[in-house]
């Protein structure tokens, strides 16, 4: 870890650093940052320990560069980042470090969401606001993400419906307000409002079948490409290409393509 620290500093040295390093600020690396976060996701979805060790190695490398950038502001370093994420921890697993005790994992969440609640109540107090449960839910995150992390913070309070089925009616309704808008001939700005409630709605199904909206649909996403490449190697052995194909075509190509995956499997 000093040595990492140390590769960092003598990057983003004014003298004899890269230059591409020391024109690097917290904006320009955060995508980087984000970037890392789902590679390290991918290693794990891969079960690739190689590739797992590697990827969070540069994820560890973002967090060093944005403490090297701070402390060059005079805001903070690498050890006060570690040494409050250490002091949260011990906070939040009181039956851990302290003598609380708590039984089950069941009571360990709801003890844990107890205390970001008092967390998220002493920040707004700080800044002089009221505090809302839907505090500390990160903009940057993945809409789909944050849409399931919105809904479980307002079901906490009882904004919710009971079960999936009424969930599915809410899909139904924001699909028939797309036609509506089709048929009205709406704009842009219209089809986003609609479309985004019907992904909304679609989130929330997720959530309420106890699934991963986000998994979900990078299992979707997966799926496609598999397909797809399938067609595209179809189309190869008759020596002809996806956009020299009529629709009709490609379509037949796509059953064909769930065919022959479904008798793989």
């Amino acid at each position: 870890m000093t040595r990492l620290l140390d590769v960092m500093r003598r990057l983003r040295d004014p003298q004899n650093g890269c230059p591409w390093d020391i024109e690097q600020t917290f904006e320009t690396i955060a995508p980087y940052t984000i970037e890392e976060a789902y590679e390290v996701a991918d290693a794990i979805a891969g079960s690739d320990m190689p590739a797992l060790r590697e990827e969070l190695g540069d994820l560890l490398l973002q967090v060093v560069y944005h403490a090297q950038i701070a402390a060059e502001m005079g805001q903070f370093d690498f050890a006060a980042v570690a040494r409050a994420i250490a002091d949260k921890m011990v906070a939040r697993h009181p039956h851990v470090f302290g003598d609380t005790e708590i039984r089950g994992a069941a009571a360990q969440t709801q003890a844990w969401e107890a205390r970001k609640a008092e967390e998220r109540a002493a920040k707004a107090a700080a800044s002089g606001r009221r505090a809302s449960i839907l505090d500390g839910i990160a903009l940057a995150l993945p809409a789909l993400i944050r849409a399931e992390k919105l809904q479980k913070r307002a079901a906490r309070v009882g904004f919710d419906w009971a079960e999936p089925r009424r969930v599915l009616d809410k899909i139904e309704e924001e699909i028939a307000e797309v036609r509506a808008e089709i048929d009205a001939g709406a704009g842009a700005d219209r089809f986003e409002d609609e479309v985004g409630d019907l992904l909304f709605a679609t989130a929330n199904l997720a959530r309420h079948l106890k699934i991963d909206g986000e998994a979900a649909l990078r299992r979707a996403n997966a799926k496609f490409e598999r397909r797809f490449r399938m067609i595209e190697e179809m189309l190869g052995t008759q020596g002809k290409s996806a956009d020299a194909c009529s629709l009709d075509e490609l379509e037949t190509l796509w059953e064909e393509a769930k065919r022959r995956e479904s008798a793989a499997t």
